[in-house]
């Protein structure tokens, strides 16, 4: 069953907006935040037009799997994700349901961390220019989505508008302190490699994924989203090869869409034809099942 797509709550919430991203929203509950994931879309940096539905509700309850599975490896955000306990803060509970996060307000560590289990995407471009991905040195003759003898930590320092910029593990530490940056690489390489595990098992190769900390009470801890098709390259096992573009498990249809149309990428492109929003709205929930064995 498909939900309609919800752009934004800003109508739908009695609290002060605190931020709004390209898909989450931020509202302030006091002395905790109440995140609504809605289903709008982004790609090239334009968020586009219609929100396809069900992609706020894979996102959220993705997260909020991931962020159980994870709990024991390390601390995170998470409150609860009832949106009935949030009584006359939610006008419409129907459309909320299983899109909203309440979560412990944190300090966030401006820096993006990144793990990459295989040479692909951005890690790949740096690859071919430099022989090397965030200044680490890698073996020559790689080929393109090679899975890596060790998954690489590359981190990105976060930049609230445009891309955030790719910098060695040494600027990082700079940046926040030494012991701070080991403490959240080790952490990055620790639940990269708990959930390739997992995904192995399900027949999903964990390429690549990135990660935001805060530090609570001085304690570093989970925030934002983990392991979705946002925030994580999932490929199919038996779409698996070296040398070409993967067909990832995410909003691909997309991309390739506007790749293939006349869009300039510097306006804002034509609404989305309704083949392509169904097609990525399957491709989430399809994640969802795969990843959980559950349906929405």
């Amino acid at each position: 069953m498909t939900h309609p797509a919800v752009s934004t709550a800003v109508e739908l919430v009695n609290a002060p907006l605190l931020y709004k991203g390209k898909v989450r929203e931020l509202y302030d509950l006091g002395e905790q935040v109440l995140i609504v994931v809605t289903d709008r879309i982004s790609a090239f940096d334009y968020v586009l037009d219609p929100a396809v539905p069900d992609k706020g509700n894979v996102l959220n309850r993705l997260s909020a799997f991931w962020f159980g599975l994870t709990k024991n490896l390390i601390d995170n955000h998470v409150v609860h994700i009832d949106v009935d306990q949030l009584g006359g803060v939610v006008k419409d509970r129907e459309a909320l349901k299983n899109r909203i996060m309440v979560v412990r307000k944190a300090e966030r560590i401006d820096i993006e961390c990144v793990v990459r289990g295989c040479i692909t995407g951005g890690g790949w471009r740096q690859y071919q220019e430099t022989g090397k991905v965030n200044g680490i040195e890698l073996p020559q003759g790689l080929r393109k989505n090679a899975v890596l003898a060790q998954p690489i930590f590359t981190p990105a320092a976060k930049n609230d508008v445009g891309h955030d910029e790719d910098i060695p593990f040494e600027q990082m530490q700079e940046q926040i302190g030494a012991e701070l940056a080991l403490e959240l690489k080790e952490k990055s390489l620790k639940l990269f490699a708990f959930a390739r595990a997992y995904c192995e098992e399900r027949g999903i190769i964990l390429a690549d994924c990135k990660f935001e900390f805060g530090l609570l009470d001085g304690k570093v801890i989970l925030i934002d989203e983990i392991f979705t098709p946002d925030a994580s390259r999932f490929w199919a096992k038996d779409k698996y090869a070296l040398d070409i573009e993967i067909d990832s498990m995410d909003k691909e249809p997309v991309r390739t869409y506007l790749s293939a149309s006349s869009w300039d990428k510097n306006s804002t492109p034509d609404p989305l034809p309704q083949e392509v929003v169904e097609e990525t709205s399957r491709r989430y929930r399809d994640i969802y099942h795969r990843l959980t064995g559950k349906d929405l």
